[in-house]
């Protein structure tokens, strides 16, 4: 990426927006999701309410005043034969009764029915699915039936709105389309061809994929509807049946006290069912059709909102890619409603849940990534000062020998012995210089993994007389005795002027914090595949609070404030890294008034001797 992110990194930051995306994804499919679906759908259908159409059917409505003024519910069949009987002369193109004429009534009354009925052309007549099946209509009045259509419209459970009519019920081997669309069929004259993804009758084609043996549709509710008349002012005023003529005229109770299920549409109007299939068959004749979007435009569309999200915040930094984010956000929440006035229905829950979650994901991570930048940059700047300290103050012994021993020579009528004494010394303590650096830099680059180890072995023998060597001058200054125990024959594979200094540091320490006229112990054992090189002195001990915090970069303890050494407390810091790098590890007993005793622990070998059998 531009911001050169590890591979490791990148990795975790696309786990992490593949993560967001498919939690996003799963919470589309949720009840919450689904109710925050209809809620948005309700709100773009009143945002958006389809164009005003002419309206190609009518209502002749069972109301209050008509049961009132005509017997009520006890001649229900004698009021539906009277209405039917007003517009038979006007032709209406088809009937929809939503009645269901299941049961023997009075024969006077049932008579008086189908004579109507057989006097009208293309009747839909009501059926209903019963747990025992189709509830039909008796045979005097099915055999006068063009048709049977099912009167079941869906009824959301959790807010009781009708947004959908299933156009397919089926029983068993029997199926029945919806009463709305045998009556578009009816009226267009022509028959109804499916396909798995939709209906056609004649040039209409009906979005209404199979889907649970259902093909529901989704009703384009109009303001004002189908207009409504009631059968008591068609017999009242006979001259109304005029406004039946070449209409689709659907049949069915209108009076709130004998409708059985109570609905609402999206705009919050109640409804009822025979209001609902005319209001399906208007949206079949208008062609005014909200379909779903496809399930492969609606993961396209989460997943380039996710991957914009991960470039955006990957790719840029400060505050432009917060404004495309914002714009991100806008475009989620805005297109649900572009896609509806399209006529399409987009889910709004999971348009939200993929650009909130997987923006918020990708700003986060971002933000996280800067601050460990940060924190880097500012430890890298406190290591920098950190080594410039060290080597000014490890620097300054042999620099002050150096300048000692030349002010001298510059100063003074030397022998020629002196000054090749001075010169040597001179000569030593720079290379000891440039050593020092150089294994200070080594060091520091093996931390940050810039250098690999030199791969070779050595014998720990050698390793460890020449530290000896150089330690015991200072140790006989404070008349300290370094006594050499066990030393094993092993030979170390890593890096030797490195694994020298670290034990050299050892040495120095155990030499520096011990009281004079004490002794310092070293041994070297090999165990099970294993060096551990110990380093005891009889110094005043460390507690055991400080045993965690002496291997941290300059921390001093206690035994270095009591004896009065200068010391920057970075030398057990670069020993530990040292054994670390070599595959081992330090090991610390101390006790205060104990003394203290140091131990690394790195893979060895037994120092193989090759014997020679011919020599005399």
């Amino acid at each position: 990426m531009k911001k050169r992110w590890p591979a490791k990194t990148i990795a975790a930051y696309i786990g992490l927006l593949g993560a967001a995306l498919t939690i996003a994804l799963i919470a589309g499919w949720t009840s919450l999701a689904a109710r925050i679906d209809n809620y948005a759908y309700d709100f773009f259908f009143n945002l958006y309410p389809p164009a005003p159409e002419q309206p190609q059917s009518a209502v002749l409505a069972v109301d209050e005043e008509t049961l009132a003024s005509m017997g009520g519910v006890r001649h229900i069949r004698t009021i539906l034969a009277k209405g039917l009987e007003r517009i038979a002369p006007v032709h209406p193109r088809a009937v929809a009764i939503d009645f269901i004429l299941a049961d023997r009534s009075d024969p006077e009354e049932d008579g008086h029915l189908a004579r109507a009925l057989s006097g009208m052309r293309n009747v839909v007549l009501s059926c209903e699915l019963v747990p025992g099946g189709w509830e039909d209509p008796i045979p005097a009045f099915r055999t006068t039936a063009a048709a049977l259509g099912h009167v079941h419209a869906e009824k959301n459970p959790l807010d009781g709105i009708s947004r959908l009519v299933p156009l397919e019920k089926s029983a068993g081997a029997i199926r029945r389309w919806a009463l709305s669309l045998e009556a578009f069929r009816l009226a267009r004259n022509s028959s109804i061809l499916e396909s798995p993804d939709d209906l056609q009758v004649g040039d209409t084609v009906l979005p209404a994929p199979h889907s649970a043996d259902e093909r529901p549709l989704r009703i384009r509710y109009q303001r004002a509807g189908s207009p409504t008349w009631s059968i008591w002012q068609l017999v009242s005023h006979p001259e109304l049946a005029a406004n039946f003529r070449d209409k689709t005229v659907f049949i069915g109770y209108t009076a709130l006290s004998y409708v059985r299920d109570r609905l609402f549409n999206p705009y919050g109007d109640a409804v009822q069912g025979v209001v609902i299939h005319a209001q399906a068959f208007e949206t079949m004749q208008h062609r005014q059709f909200l379909v779903p979007a496809s399930e492969v435009t609606v993961l396209g569309f989460c997943i380039l909102l996710a991957v914009a999200a991960g470039l955006n915040f990957g790719f840029l930094s400060g505050w432009p890619p917060y404004l495309i984010a914002g714009a991100l956000l806008a475009c989620a929440h805005a297109l649900p409603a572009v896609f509806f006035q399209n006529g399409i229905v987009f889910p709004y829950f999971i348009s939200i849940s993929t650009s909130w979650l997987p923006i918020s994901t990708a700003a986060a991570f971002q933000y996280f990534v800067v601050r460990r930048a940060l924190r880097r940059s500012e430890s890298d700047k406190a290591r920098y000062q950190q080594a410039i300290h060290f080597v000014t103050h490890e620097m300054r012994t042999p620099l002050t020998a150096i300048q000692g021993s030349s002010e001298m020579m510059g100063r003074y009528n030397l022998t020629d012995e002196k000054r090749k004494q001075m010169a040597s010394m001179i000569n030593s303590e720079s290379k000891r210089l440039a050593g020092m650096i150089q294994t200070f830099l080594d060091v520091e680059r093996l931390t940050d993994g810039q250098i690999d180890l030199k791969r070779e072995a050595f014998p720990v023998r050698h390793m460890l007389q020449a530290c000896l060597d150089r330690v015991r001058p200072i140790a006989e200054r404070k008349q300290i005795v370094i006594d050499e125990r066990d030393i094993a024959e092993a030979t170390v594979t890593g890096d030797r002027e490195l694994m020298e200094y670290a034990f050299y540091n050892l040495l120095t320490n155990a030499v520096k914090y011990s009281p004079a006229g004490r002794q310092v112990l070293v041994d070297a054992v090999l165990e099970h595949g294993s060096l551990r090189l110990s380093v005891k002195d009889q110094g005043i001990g460390i507690d055991a609070r400080e045993l965690n915090n002496i291997f941290r970069k300059f921390y001093r303890t206690k035994r270095a404030e009591a004896s009065g050494e200068v010391g920057t407390g970075i030398g057990l810091s670069i020993v530990e890294q040292i054994v670390i790098h070599h595959g081992g590890r330090m090991e610390v007993a101390s006790a205060p008034g104990q003394g203290s005793t140091f131990t690394i622990v790195v893979p060895a070998e037994a120092l193989k001797v090759s014997i020679c059998h011919d020599c005399s």
